[in-house]
């Protein structure tokens, strides 16, 4: 059930955003009772994550990210 740090942080992520499923879930929290180099990283995420949330950010839609990339392919 040992994973590596770059799983672990790839898990981390996921779980942040509702991707993580309960097996990746288990070995993430078993993983992080013995890592501290990873408890520090999930914590450090918890809060990026958090402080994104409450900025209350905006993203372009499909249709517009699709239209710039048209507009950047025609003046290349």
């Amino acid at each position: 059930m040992k994973i590596s740090i770059e799983k672990a942080k790839q898990i981390c992520t996921k779980s942040q955003y509702g991707e993580a499923t309960w097996w990746e879930l288990l070995q993430l929290n078993v993983y992080l009772l013995f890592s501290k180099e990873c408890s520090d990283f999930s914590a450090k995420n918890k809060k990026l994550t958090s402080l994104c949330e409450r900025a209350g950010l905006d993203t372009l839609s499909e249709d517009d990210k699709d239209d710039m990339k048209k507009k950047l392919k025609e003046l290349s």
